[in-house]
């Protein structure tokens, strides 16, 4: 089968969550079928990368476009506009050209399209089955920044934001053929509140390399912390402010050689805002980061406002590190409190589990355990792939 994927990010090298997410499942598709990639430039390209992408898919083009960089006049455009700002300042017509040359010239059988930001390019393409991954639902998200707004600024323009998204999602998700999401509560979210058909909504979930992602033979250090995720991300940076300011200064005054590791790049983020101290590490972006994770005694994931399935969880719970979360950061991953990690959901609480795991050598024995189980037989990229095919191939 001939699969047009189009993705809002060039998907290696493997530097955050959402080009994980494409990477492995692009990977699946060109196990069996032939896949022609068409991806943004988000980010200065090397060679070595496209050369990496060429070796798994057909044919490998890129859009020297970043659809994330936005001109003052579009964005003031987009504030006139009922759209989103970012579907106005993002439009390629260069994109939406290839990909009516490639569906008119290759004829693809099926058209994948990455978020948003890559869907409405795939519209350009008929009349052929077109799925979209949807990843996060973004109106939800904004809903939750509209409610948690104190400033009064900035709650109307998370409200209009909101508005504006709700009804986008409406208008672009109900075109396509499939919308996969990555749990039961997304696909119920686009269900009530985008108005999508039950049958019109699939699940893929999140997940990760087992056979590259397990148990290194490293010997944590005591007291270390690790947040695997960058900063640069919205709902990461308010992850870090909370635990900084409200959790962490508990925690060390309990454990007082309490460090923590922040990993991932922090390019635009203001950093100096942050309540970081001599205990605070920015390692930046790493290659990597197995070593890190791996070698920290507690995984925190403070997360309050986002969506999906955290990959930073999967990630260290393969690697054999304990984690501890608010409900928010577990969201829509099928684990237990007590038996794969600990949930915290107010300071205080967070505080306390993360002490405890800091304190007991065996219960980061007992949750890392169960937590590398879970993750083998249910999170491992391999099987999701090949369930991902089928689905992919019933349309």
């Amino acid at each position: 089968m001939r699969i047009l994927v189009l993705s809002t990010w060039f998907p290696y090298p493997l530097s955050q969550g959402s080009k994980i997410r494409a990477y492995y499942l692009i990977k699946s598709l060109a196990q069996k079928h032939e896949v022609a990639l068409l991806a943004f430039e988000d980010t200065a390209l090397e060679a070595g990368w496209i050369a990496h992408l060429e070796q798994i898919c057909r044919e490998v083009e890129v859009v020297r476009h970043n659809p994330f960089t936005r001109s003052r006049s579009k964005t003031l455009l987009g504030w006139l506009s009922t759209k989103p700002s970012v579907a106005l300042t993002s439009y390629s017509p260069e994109m939406a050209a290839r990909v009516r040359r490639l569906a008119a010239d290759w004829k693809p059988q099926r058209v994948l399209a990455f978020t948003f930001v890559a869907a409405p390019y795939a519209l350009q393409a008929r009349p052929v089955p077109k799925i979209v991954d949807i990843d996060n639902l973004m109106s939800p998200m904004l809903h939750q920044t509209y409610r948690e707004a104190q400033n009064p600024v900035g709650r109307l323009r998370a409200w209009l934001a909101h508005r504006k998204f709700q009804g986008y999602e409406k208008w672009l998700y109900r075109q396509f053929d499939l919308g996969l999401v990555v749990s039961d509560h997304d696909r119920q979210t686009a269900i009530d509140l985008i108005g999508m058909q039950p049958n019109q909504v699939g699940i893929v979930p999140n997940g990760v390399d087992t056979s590259f992602h397990q148990p290194l033979a490293i010997e944590p250090k005591a007291g270390t912390l690790v947040f695997n995720g960058a900063i640069t991300y919205t709902a990461n940076y308010d992850a870090v402010d909370y635990f900084l300011r409200e959790i962490f200064p508990a925690i060390r005054a309990q454990v007082p050689e309490a460090h923590l590791t922040i990993t991932g790049a922090t390019g635009g983020a203001s950093i100096s805002a942050l309540s970081a101290n001599g205990h605070v590490t920015f390692s930046g972006y790493l290659a990597d980061i197995r070593p890190t994770v791996a070698g920290s005694w507690v995984c925190v994931v403070p997360l309050r406002i986002g969506g999906g399935t955290r990959l930073k969880i999967l990630q260290a719970m393969a690697l054999g590190t304990p984690v501890v979360s608010t409900s928010k950061g577990a969201e829509g991953l099928d684990v237990e409190d007590g038996n794969h990690l600990l949930i915290g959901d107010t300071p205080d609480e967070f505080a306390a589990q993360t002490v405890r795991v800091l304190r007991d050598a065996g219960l980061r024995k007992s949750l890392a355990t169960r937590a590398a189980r879970l993750v083998k037989e249910r999170y491992d990229w391999a099987d999701i792939g090949r369930r991902f095919c089928e689905l992919m191939e019933s349309i």
